[in-house]
């Protein structure tokens, strides 16, 4: 079978990996002219290494990431979350890294496996030919027509969406993040920790190394004002002025051209991620908010689950995509609408909003809090979990974010 995938991101690359792994031989197609550098770091979850693990990529990122052990709020005066705990109950370990370096890793696989991965191929447009099969045409004049063709070319300007949707229109979320990676020659942040402070804008930081961390400082303004600065690190600087240690210091070892501003825009959901012989696969099909903490983390989940869809599936792709979409639709709908919950609860102004939020966080039971994530996260993966509810509406770890 001819697989083509538009989309050399997190999602192409593993999707990619998982099908050679079954003895496919897909091939990568990529609009940027060489591997992306864009975002800052991603939080691999423990329901993220156990794919990871089955892609024979662990060791490479355990060279390459952190290990946090906590999540913490406000000096956990809002509570936070016992990251050790978690990855105890899931049964798989939690790596921070830099968004650049997994996407190294993801290469570096993809090439010893033999996968051609064609970067400067932009697809234009998506057309059907006369027997009912998907041709991408691309900026270049090449062109494919393959038996199955994979979107993953993102949420922002996804041809692959747009075919199977019939539309990609984002919509802004009402807030901006600006991202950085900060690096200096000594210790940034106390300990391995996500720490994440609050205080009508929002300043999250997450540790690689004790001298490596990445963050993300958000606020909500409306899109008009959502201008980069010509010195966006003295902008930050001056929004996070006094605001509690290390925030300050943090931003202080980030050099100028290592931080962007980024719109935060969302999609709303698909009642089909395919059409014809194309399927959408991570932020293409089900892209959440940065605050769901899971967009990587549903993006490998897609490349394991679509290699065992194809690798059962005796009746053809309807039978793949039928089997795919039910087993991958509810789960990521759901991770995408709490982050979208998240994300109106950050910026909440209004006094009796904030006093409930802050409640609810103080009050929330730790190991309650990880049975409930162990049992969402590792919902439709071979992986130990905690039977619990499936709900975290309320719970004390809705921070709990990436950061790209």
């Amino acid at each position: 079978m001819k697989i083509g995938i538009l989309g050399g991101g997190i999602a192409g690359v593993s999707v990619a990996l998982a099908l050679r792994k079954q003895g496919y031989t897909p091939r990568v197609y990529e609009r940027r002219a060489q591997p992306s550098t864009m975002g800052a770091g991603v939080t691999l979850w423990p329901n993220a290494s156990f794919v990871l693990k089955e892609l024979g990529l662990l060791q490479d990122i355990e060279a390459i990431g952190g290990r946090p052990m906590t999540m913490r709020r406000q000096d956990n005066a809002l509570g936070g979350l016992d990251i050790a705990l978690l990855d105890r109950t899931m049964g798989y370990p939690t790596y921070t890294v830099l968004r650049r370096h997994l996407q190294e890793v993801l290469l570096d696989h993809a090439a010893r496996a033999g996968i051609p991965v064609e970067f400067g191929h932009r697809a234009v447009a998506i057309e059907l030919d006369a027997y009912g099969k998907a041709v991408v045409h691309f900026e270049n004049g090449a062109s494919t027509r393959p038996d199955l063709l994979i979107g993953a070319d993102g949420r922002m300007d996804s041809v692959a969406r747009k075919f199977v949707a019939g539309y990609n229109t984002p919509s802004y979320q009402g807030f901006v993040n600006w991202i950085g990676v900060a690096q200096g020659p000594d210790a940034l942040a106390g300990d391995m920790a996500i720490q994440d402070f609050l205080g009508g804008e929002r300043f999250g930081c997450v540790s690689v190394r004790p001298d490596l961390v990445y963050w993300a400082a958000a606020q909500a303004r409306p899109l008009s004002e959502a201008i980069p600065a010509a010195d966006m690190r003295n902008e930050v600087e001056d929004l996070f002025a006094e605001w509690p240690e290390p925030v300050a210091r943090i931003i202080l070892a980030t050099p100028v051209n290592a931080i962007r501003l980024i719109t935060v825009h969302g999609l709303e959901p698909l009642n089909a991620w395919r059409r014809a012989n194309v399927l959408l696969v991570g932020d293409a099909a089900h892209a959440p908010l940065p605050t769901s903490g899971q967009g990587a983390c549903q993006a490998l989940e897609d490349a394991w689950h679509l290699a065992r869809c194809l690798d059962s599936a005796s009746g053809g792709l309807d039978e793949v995509f039928q089997a795919f979409a039910k087993i991958r639709a509810t789960k990521t709908a759901r991770l995408a609408e709490q982050g979208r919950v998240f994300a109106r609860g950050l910026f909440a102004t209004d006094p009796e909003t904030c006093r409930i939020r802050n409640e609810r966080a103080k009050a929330s039971d730790p190991m309650h809090d990880v049975q409930v994530l162990a049992a969402e996260w590792g919902q439709g993966l071979p992986m130990p979990s905690c039977i619990g509810s499936t709900s975290v509406e309320g719970g004390g770890f809705g921070s709990l974010y990436r950061i790209e």
